[in-house]
C-alpha cells in the first residue's frame, strides 16, 4: 500500500511530524514520491520505494515478482532501498563519490522508506562543461579501482543486462523510423537534421550489434544512471551521486556514455555543445582509469562509452510519435517547453548519438570485437 509523505514520516521518524513537504521532481514510473522535509531541524530527503504503485506504463513496471530473474530486472522496485541497506552506495567513495547519506529507513515487504540527507552543493543543472570534467574523472578512478580488483558483489538484486532491457522496453512504435508522414509533420521537418532519419533507421538495424560489443566489455558496478539531474558538487569538491535505482553490472564506459547524452536530451548542455562535453567527459575518465593503477586497454572504456549510445535507439520514434502533440514539457512533465527548441535539440542530440555508435563499431572492428 503506497502511503503519503506524513504517514512515511511517521514510519522512519515515530513521534515526529513537519507542518509541510515539498515534492522533488523525480520519475513516477518507478519511485511514487520523493519529498523534501524538515525534520527534527534538520533538511532533508524523504524517499518512497513501493511494489504496489501505479506505473504510468508498461515499460516501467517494476513489480519484483516478474519470473524468477526479477530482482535483476533494470527497474526492480527495491533494489535503491537495498543499495543504502548494504551501504553500495559508498563504493566509490574513494575516489570522492558517494551517496547521500541514510539517517533512517523503514523496510517492508512492499514498501521501503529512505531518509537521506539534503545534499548542500552545487547541482549538475547549474555546471557549466569543464564543470562535468571533475566527476568523470571520479568515477573513472572508482571504476579503475573495482576493475583492478576483477571481482562484482554477489548481490542477487543488482541490475544485469541494463543496456539491453533499458533500451529495447520502451513501448514506443518503431514503425515510425520508416513512415513518411511521420518525418513530414512540421515540427520534425523544420528542426531534425536531414541525416537523422537515415542514421536513427541504421542505429536501429545495428543495436544488436552494440549490445554485443558492449557485453563483450570488461565488467565493472555501474551506477547506470549518472547524469546530470543525479550529480551535485558538495563545497569541498567531493560528488554526491542520488538515485541507486539501477546500480548493477555494466560496461566500463557504459556510464559515462550515458551522461553525455543525457545532458543534452534534457537540456542542461546545448547539443551544439556536444562534441566539446563528450571530449571533456572522455578525457577525464580515461585519466581517471589511467590513474587508478588499472592495466587495461584505455580503448575499451573508450568503445564503452560510444557502444551505451544504443541507450537512446527508442528516442527518435518517441519524439516522432510526440510531434502531433498540442504543447510539450520539460523532464518532469511540470514545465512547458518550445516545440521547434525541443525538437533542433533533441534532433542534434540524437544525430549526435548515432554518430557516437557508429564510432563503436569502427572501434570495435580495430580492437578485433566481434
Amino acid at each position: 500500500m503506497v502511503v503519503g509523505w506524513r504517514e512515511a514520516l511517521e514510519l522512519v521518524e515515530p513521534g515526529w511530524s513537519a507542518p509541510s513537504a515539498e515534492d522533488l521532481t523525480h520519475n513516477r514510473g518507478l519511485t511514487p514520491g520523493i519529498w523534501a522535509v524538515a525534520s527534527r531541524g534538520r533538511r532533508t530527503v524523504l524517499k518512497m520505494l513501493a511494489a504496489d504503485r501505479e506505473a504510468p506504463s508498461s515499460a516501467w513496471d517494476a513489480h519484483w515478482t516478474k519470473g524468477a530473474d526479477g530482482r535483476r530486472r533494470w527497474n526492480y522496485w527495491a533494489r535503491e532501498g537495498l543499495a543504502y541497506r548494504h551501504r553500495l552506495v559508498d563504493v566509490y567513495e574513494t575516489a570522492g563519490i558517494a551517496g547521500p547519506k541514510l539517517l533512517a529507513a523503514h523496510y517492508a515487504d512492499d514498501r521501503i522508506i529512505l531518509l537521506l540527507e539534503h545534499v548542500e552543493g552545487l547541482p549538475g543543472e547549474q555546471w557549466q562543461v569543464a564543470d562535468y570534467a571533475p566527476a568523470a574523472r571520479s568515477l573513472g578512478l572508482a571504476q579503475g579501482e573495482l576493475l583492478s580488483t576483477e571481482t562484482l558483489p554477489s548481490y542477487d538484486w543488482l541490475s544485469e543486462g541494463f543496456l539491453r532491457q533499458y533500451s529495447s522496453e520502451k513501448p514506443v512504435d518503431w514503425s515510425l523510423l520508416d513512415n513518411d508522414d511521420a518525418w513530414r509533420q512540421p515540427v520534425v521537418e523544420r528542426n531534425f537534421p536531414r541525416e537523422l532519419r537515415e542514421a536513427a533507421v541504421w542505429l536501429h538495424a545495428a543495436r544488436d550489434r552494440l549490445y554485443e560489443i558492449a557485453s563483450a566489455l570488461p565488467r565493472v558496478l555501474c551506477h547506470l544512471d549518472f547524469w546530470t539531474k543525479n550529480l551535485i558538487r558538495r563545497p569541498d569538491g567531493a560528488i554526491d551521486l542520488i538515485d541507486w535505482a539501477f546500480v548493477g553490472d555494466g560496461a566500463v564506459g557504459e556510464d559515462v556514455g550515458n551522461l553525455i547524452p543525457d545532458a543534452s536530451f534534457d537540456h542542461f548542455v546545448d547539443a551544439e555543445a556536444l562534441p566539446e562535453l563528450e571530449a571533456v567527459v572522455r578525457a577525464a575518465y580515461l585519466d581517471g582509469l589511467a590513474a587508478s593503477g588499472w592495466d587495461g586497454d584505455l580503448r575499451l572504456a573508450e568503445l564503452g562509452l560510444y557502444a551505451s549510445a544504443v541507450k537512446y535507439d527508442w528516442l527518435t520514434p518517441h519524439m516522432l510519435a510526440l510531434a502531433g502533440a498540442s504543447r510539450q514539457v520539460r523532464y518532469g512533465g511540470r514545465e512547458l517547453i518550445d516545440a521547434d527548441y525541443l525538437f533542433r535539440q533533441r534532433g542534434l542530440g540524437l544525430l549526435n548519438n548515432a554518430q557516437r555508435a557508429r564510432r563503436a563499431l569502427n572501434l570495435a572492428k580495430d580492437l578485433a570485437i566481434y
